[in-house]
């Protein structure tokens, strides 16, 4: 592998409520593209603009990362909805985005749906059909991240919306190639992660729960905000990545 994308969300603050270490601002500049939360699991209206005006003032590309309407829970509760309800609320969040980074003279590089949402819409065909078919008519060449073989990554190439296949740096795999969803992630070795990004990039393996050797391809690489220590994480990742010559790039 030559480049790669690097990614983070961006932006999952609230009113006077600052996720996590507040590393926001620092570790955007270690990735090139992110994902900004849109009002529903976290986000506000000034926060969404202040993190467009540090990723334009960085030269690092944006998409809207929309979730579940699930403050409490961070988006990472699944909330049991219709298909139409889903898209309806994903639409929204787009506009909302789209517009404030308009305003900025910034254009939208992506979409990235957000926790149990992603995680939904990585199974649910209808959900995800119904999204995809909505893109296509509003956002034809908006990039969308998904993970790998799951279902929207399916209906996307199908209908032929672009799409980016995500590695995640802070979770583990199975050997299904699904995440291992978890609300409470555990404190992870920088050294560890960057090793396992690293021979992701160089191999395309990763070593899965099972303890057996899963063979992934992949664009892009996702590394929380909200992970304890996210920042240290990204900085040892990044470190290894140019030591390796591979470059660091937003999709387009």
């Amino acid at each position: 592998m030559q480049a790669v994308d690097f990614n983070s969300d961006m932006g999952e603050s609230f009113g006077p409520w600052t996720l996590g270490d507040g590393v926001d601002n620092e570790l955007m500049g270690f990735i090139s593209s992110a994902n900004i939360a849109t009002g529903f699991h976290a986000g506000d209206p000034g926060t969404m603009r202040r993190t467009v005006e540090q990723a334009k003032r960085l030269g690092v590309a944006i998409g809207a990362h929309p979730g579940f309407r699930d403050l409490v829970g961070f988006g990472r509760r699944h909330i049991n909805a219709t298909a139409q309800e889903l898209v309806d609320d994903m639409l929204y969040q787009l506009g909302a985005l789209r517009e404030i980074a308009r305003a900025q003279g910034v254009p939208l590089q992506h979409i990235k749906p957000h926790g149990a949402l992603y995680m939904h819409l990585a199974r649910d065909e209808e959900a995800a059909r119904r999204l995809v078919e909505n893109l296509q008519r509003v956002e034809p060449d908006l990039l969308l991240f998904c993970m790998p073989n799951s279902v929207i990554w399916r209906v996307a190439c199908e209908l032929g919306q672009p799409v980016v296949r995500e590695f995640y740096a802070d979770r583990d795999y199975d050997l299904s190639g699904s995440i291992v969803f978890t609300r409470n992630v555990r404190t992870l070795a920088p050294a560890a992660v960057a090793a396992k990004v690293l021979r992701a990039c160089q191999t395309g393996l990763v070593r899965t729960v099972e303890g057996e050797d899963l063979f992934i391809e992949f664009d892009s690489i996702c590394l929380h905000s909200d992970t304890p220590g996210a920042l240290d994480l990204v900085k040892a990742t990044r470190e290894a990545l140019d030591q390796a010559g591979i470059k660091v790039r937003a999709p387009r």
